[in-house]
């Protein structure tokens, strides 16, 4: 049996409880072994990683696959950022997503973030292709320390419409294999005049529908049976990405009109006897 390291055995099942702010979250496995540091292998992941911000940006698409090297040491990287983000922002979160994957990944053959403050970005090295391969894990699963406190049926009843709506408008091919705008959507959902639920979903491109749609589906039905009870929170795969929470928290929300909450029935108030 392959040694795995306890690095690689505690990313592959992360879940973290906190106040989702900035999502970042460096996964590291070591699962097809690890290399030397400053060796053939770092170098030419280090100089793929370099040039990813300016490939991403060049593709209108803003998404890039490429590798470099020579077996054993050949490294394969991918990077995107979703549609609407401006090429110096895009460029930006390629560039400190790279240098937090060489910062916290010293020695491992496999590492991918997907980093959103300004915006959300993706960037995954490993030393085998992955080119359209729908990779589950390692996965990780953040959410917040606040409780739903309103009737916890009919906020399920909204929340579990609206991520079936999204899964089926993502992992429906919009674009080509070379555009983030495949398989990518942003939506929201009334629960009462003044509180909405905003939620974000990308596949990589280069996914199968079919595959897109089980990355999202596996994502929602973990989150649900981890944290359903939570507000907000964020499932990271190699080949997918969930958020959902309670605020805009991305300008993927700014040219989104929500609708009006679903009016609720008449209470009937009893007569006096």
């Amino acid at each position: 049996m392959k040694h795995r390291s306890l690095l690689s055995i505690l990313c592959f099942l992360l879940i973290i409880r906190f106040r989702v702010a900035q999502v970042s979250a460096q996964t590291c496995t070591d699962d097809n072994g690890n290399f030397r540091p400053n060796g053939t292998y770092d170098a030419n992941r280090r100089l793929i990683l370099s040039y990813l911000p300016s490939n991403v940006t060049t593709h209108d698409g803003f998404f890039y696959n490429g590798s470099i090297g020579q077996e054993p040491n050949r490294v394969y990287a991918t990077g995107m950022c979703i549609p609407g983000t401006t090429r110096e922002i895009c460029s930006e979160c390629i560039r400190i997503a790279s240098d937090g994957l060489i910062q916290s990944c010293p020695n491992q053959t496999n590492a991918y973030t997907w980093p959103g403050d300004a915006t959300l970005c993706l960037v995954r090295y490993s030393n085998t292709s992955f080119s359209g391969s729908a990779d589950l894990d390692p996965r990780v699963l953040l959410y917040n320390t606040g409780d739903i406190t309103s009737n916890q049926t009919e906020f399920t009843t909204i929340w579990e419409g609206l991520l079936g709506r999204m899964i089926d408008a993502a992992s429906t091919a919009k674009a080509t294999p070379s555009s983030s705008n495949n398989h990518y959507v942003a939506d929201s959902a009334a629960l009462t005049p003044d509180r909405n639920i905003y939620a974000l979903m990308q596949c990589t491109p280069d996914l199968s529908s079919a595959d897109c749609e089980n990355c999202l589906r596996r994502s929602a039905v973990d989150y649900q049976g981890c944290c359903g009870q939570n507000i907000g929170g964020v499932v990271l795969r190699p080949s997918c990405f969930f958020r959902w929470d309670l605020y805009p928290y991305s300008n993927a929300f700014r040219n989104i009109t929500v609708a009006s909450p679903p009016l609720q029935p008449p209470v009937t108030v009893p007569q006096p006897s």
